[in-house]
């Protein structure tokens, strides 16, 4: 629908990585099973491409959840864009299957998100970046669409599209520690393998990683591993990786129906879950790969070169450039004295920031309602609750978790969260009859 030569879409997308990717497959499959008219969705895409993680496509690096934690299969086991329809279509079903792992490589899976973006490039835009929504005012005297600002990368023009619902899935902003920043000595580790394949290999004599999850522990290995003359030091916080609890009854917290228990838990309740389960996701390492670098040190240690070094109960205070190196000021928690260490690389592997969905909302931010810590209010369909005179939804794929728990912005509940996204949008497009909790079953 036009309207003064603004298209009106039923449902805009701002970002198109794994999360909205999952949902225009979910809005599809609705389609194909309805003889009501199909949705039109349409969704921008700042990058030129779809990208996951491509700075931290390691080989040997794998997926920490199971391959049926893909796009669709715990919304729908038969769909045909399932990671195990994938294997059948690149002919490598019985060869995964012979590995008895649960688990692919992280490039593998990319690869997955590759082949099933090819089957649904009509409904993106890539190189386009939205940088404004507002709420529009029809002549009922309601604010029932939503005005994108979209820029184009290639030209910088912008244009202008409406939609009746808004999905948000904007992802997360690498996080650097207060006082650094990225240059040609101090990268983050969501660039990490994009910049090391141009890098010098042999200006790389003394390399540091800073940082004590999962990312940190991978970058130090490849490090290592691609390095053989470097010095590789790790400076973390705590005496050692923390371990990822992965155990099957602390994983129940990334089940599809844990959603529920946390929703409507006390906040009490909640503070509890982060807790006592914080440790299944944020700042730990898979044991498989604590142990392998301790093996690495332990090597070195025998034939008496101590390549691989741990400054553990240390924390970095400050990096400044020292001539062609990177100074960085390491203090030990231990005795509070501080040293200089001189590198020829630092790599920041210090987490992610969620990005406040309301700074693109303009007008709309102040139609969106919160709690008494400040923060947004979700429905339980992951709808923004809003003053009741916005009548356009906006939806948000991230920056739940103080709703939704652990798993609101993880792959791991991806399928079931975009299968009650999209019946929450069909059921709003057929009217306020049809309108429920947006809980209904794909």
């Amino acid at each position: 629908m036009r309207v003064d030569g603004i298209k009106t879409h039923d449902v805009a997308g701002i970002g198109f990585g794994p999360s909205n990717l999952s949902l225009a497959i979910a809005l599809d499959e609705l389609d194909t099973a309805s003889d009501r008219p199909a949705v039109d969705a349409a969704f921008f895409e700042k990058q030129a491409a779809l990208g996951w993680h491509r700075g931290m496509l390691l080989p040997g690096a794998n997926m920490q959840i199971s391959f049926l934690k893909d796009l669709v299969t715990f919304r729908n086991p038969a769909s045909p864009y399932s990671f195990v329809s994938y294997l059948h279509t690149v002919g490598r079903l019985a060869a995964f299957a012979n590995r008895t792992e649960f688990f692919p490589s992280r490039r593998e899976f990319h690869d997955y998100l590759e082949w099933v973006e090819a089957q649904f490039t009509k409904y993106v835009t890539y190189s386009s970046e939205v940088v404004s929504v507002q709420p529009v005012r029809s002549e009922n005297g309601f604010l029932d669409k939503l005005q994108l600002e979209v820029r184009e990368g290639a030209t910088g023009a912008t244009r202008t599209v409406h939609a009746r619902n808004v999905v948000v899935s904007t992802g997360l902003v690498p996080k650097m520690p207060e006082g650094f920043e990225r240059g040609e000595g101090v990268w983050h580790s969501s660039e990490f393998l994009t910049r090391f394949q141009v890098a010098d290999p042999e200006r790389l004599r003394s390399v540091a990683v800073l940082g004590a999850g999962q990312s940190a522990a991978e970058v130090v290995r490849h490090l290592y591993d691609n390095l053989p003359d470097a010095d590789v030091y790790a400076i973390l916080s705590p005496v050692g990786y923390s371990i990822a609890d992965a155990t099957p009854l602390a994983n129940q917290v990334f089940d599809p129906d844990a959603v529920d228990d946390y929703y409507f838990s006390s906040e009490e309740a909640k503070d509890a879950v982060w807790r006592y389960h914080k440790n299944t996701n944020y700042s730990v390492v898979d044991d498989e790969l604590i142990r392998d670098l301790y093996e690495r040190r332990y090597a070195d240690e025998v034939v008496r070169r101590n390549r691989l070094r741990f400054l553990n109960l240390s924390r970095a205070l400050t990096v400044e450039n020292h001539g062609p190196r990177t100074r960085v000021a390491v203090q030990s928690l231990r005795t509070g004295e501080t040293d200089q260490l001189d590198v020829d690389l630092l790599v920041c592997a210090t987490g992610y920031l969620p990005v406040d969905p309301t700074t693109l909302l303009g007008e709309a931010a102040g139609l969106c309602l919160r709690d008494e810590r400040g923060r947004v209010r979700v429905e339980r369909d992951y709808r923004l609750v809003t003053d009741p005179e916005l009548k356009a939804r906006i939806y948000l794929q991230g920056g739940t978790e103080h709703t939704h728990g652990l798993s609101a912005a993880l792959l791991s509940n991806m399928a079931a969260r975009n299968g009650e996204i999209a019946n929450s949008i069909v059921q709003g497009l057929a009217g306020p009859a049809s309108d429920t909790d947006g809980k209904a079953a794909l």
